[in-house]
């Protein structure tokens, strides 16, 4: 970098609803501005971590709204040449739905194309290190035809990234690994110019019990844990911002996980986006009998969907005494562990580390060819990294850049 930086800032692409952002804040680093497309995600965003926290330092050049990464590419190419070599790193990966095991994994995909815009930006700002994420289908070559014929994108970026100068390593990481409610297998990227990323892994994953122990959290959290206290059991009410549903309240915080969630909230009081969907009786009455089936944690044979008349490839039945599984944007791939249900959004927040403050903006879902642009809060979540593992992120390249200069000097 230019000069000896004294503050930790980052700028945060492709930021959603602000999971890792939060986790940063944590950490106590503070972003210079945030690049999100979708409205509702940067409504999120902004209801939490611009207009509450103070957060971001957001500067006067860049209006405090939703920006294209291609369109600020173009428009402010000369303030963003104006950063090169002050910026300590850049975090955040490309929308995953092309990449994605979960979806229809398209090559074609015009998301996929975002990968040259990190790049471009990259080489704009010039940032002293890097962190990507992304799903474990980055990693995977495309298909056609049986044959090997599209490009393996996670070789592309490290490619690309160590003839501009970075070390570079990536892994694939499980979040349930780092206290986080959910098997969440993520590749991992991280690059530096000053740092080393062997190094920053080893770290990161040797401070995970100690990290945890501080704030007595236990490293593994299965699905009851998280949850207990939001079950529909605990009491309902009229929902707050959806008219003719149901929210759940709060009952008593059953361990350590939940007191973390809750901030102080007390038994009886109204989470935020605790609504819960309105099953027909069929449905509610086909979920009872998979529960009683006690079919736990794994896909729904094709003998049970088709005596069912479920038709989703992606279905299973929550385990109460394991991590979930990868949560989807999709609310309806999952069964509640205990109640014939699916989850809330709140639960899902729960899932991915969020605290149970964090206010998430826009519609509940939606389906359709509205999917293809609407990101309601389910998916906001879905996509999110989990603020835990974040934190965890953000202290550990603190680390090694104080590490750094105690060395130096």
């Amino acid at each position: 970098m230019r000069k000896k930086d004294t503050s930790f800032t980052y700028i945060d692409l492709f930021s959603g609803c602000g999971g890792l952002a939060l986790g940063m804040h944590n950490a106590g680093w503070k972003a210079l501005f945030s690049i999100e497309k979708n409205e509702d995600a940067f409504n999120t965003q902004k209801c939490n971590l611009i207009d509450q926290n103070n957060h971001f330092l957001w500067p006067k050049w860049l209006p405090q709204s939703v920006h294209d990464i291609n369109e600020l590419l173009i428009a402010h190419q000369k303030e963003l040449g104006e950063l090169s070599g002050t910026v300590m790193l850049v975090a955040g990966g490309p929308p995953c739905q092309g990449f994605s095991s979960a979806g229809r994994r398209d090559e074609s995909d015009t998301r996929n194309t975002l990968v040259d815009s990190y790049l471009r930006f990259v080489d704009l700002v010039q940032p002293c290190s890097l962190l990507f994420e992304n799903v474990r289908g980055f990693t995977q070559s495309f298909k056609s035809n049986g044959e090997q014929s599209g490009k393996k994108y996670s070789d592309y970026i490290l490619t690309e990234l160590c003839n501009r100068g970075y070390a570079v390593e990536a892994r694939m990481l499980d979040f349930s690994k780092f206290g986080v409610p959910q098997r969440r297998v993520r590749f991992i990227l991280f690059a530096s110019k000053t740092l080393d990323p062997n190094l920053f892994f080893t770290t990161l994953e040797s401070n995970v019990k100690p990290f945890l122990k501080r704030k007595n959290l236990p490293q593994t959290v299965c699905i009851k844990s998280a949850l207990s206290d939001l079950e529909k059991c605990n009491g309902q009410t009229d929902c707050p911002d959806s008219k003719g549903f149901k929210s759940g309240k709060y009952g008593s915080p059953q361990n350590s996980y939940q007191r973390y969630c809750r901030n102080h909230a007390r038994k009886g009081d109204i989470p935020d986006s605790h609504r819960f969907a309105k099953h027909r009786c069929d449905t509610v009455s086909r979920f009872r009998k998979l529960l009683d089936l006690g079919v736990t944690d794994r896909n729904i044979s094709h003998l049970l969907k088709d005596e069912y008349k479920i038709k989703k490839n992606c279905f299973s039945v929550l385990n109460a005494n394991a991590p979930a599984p990868t949560l989807t944007s999709n609310p309806d791939d999952h069964i509640h562990y205990s109640e014939p249900r699916t989850l809330t959004v709140r639960e899902y927040a729960r899932i991915q580390s969020f605290p149970d403050w964090y206010k998430f903006k826009g519609k509940y879902t939606t389906g359709g060819d509205c999917r293809k642009v609407d990101v309601p809060r389910y998916t906001q979540i879905g996509n999110a990294i989990p603020p835990l593992f974040a934190e965890q992120v953000g202290l550990t390249i603190k680390q090694l850049v104080k590490n750094q200069g105690e060395n130096s000097e």
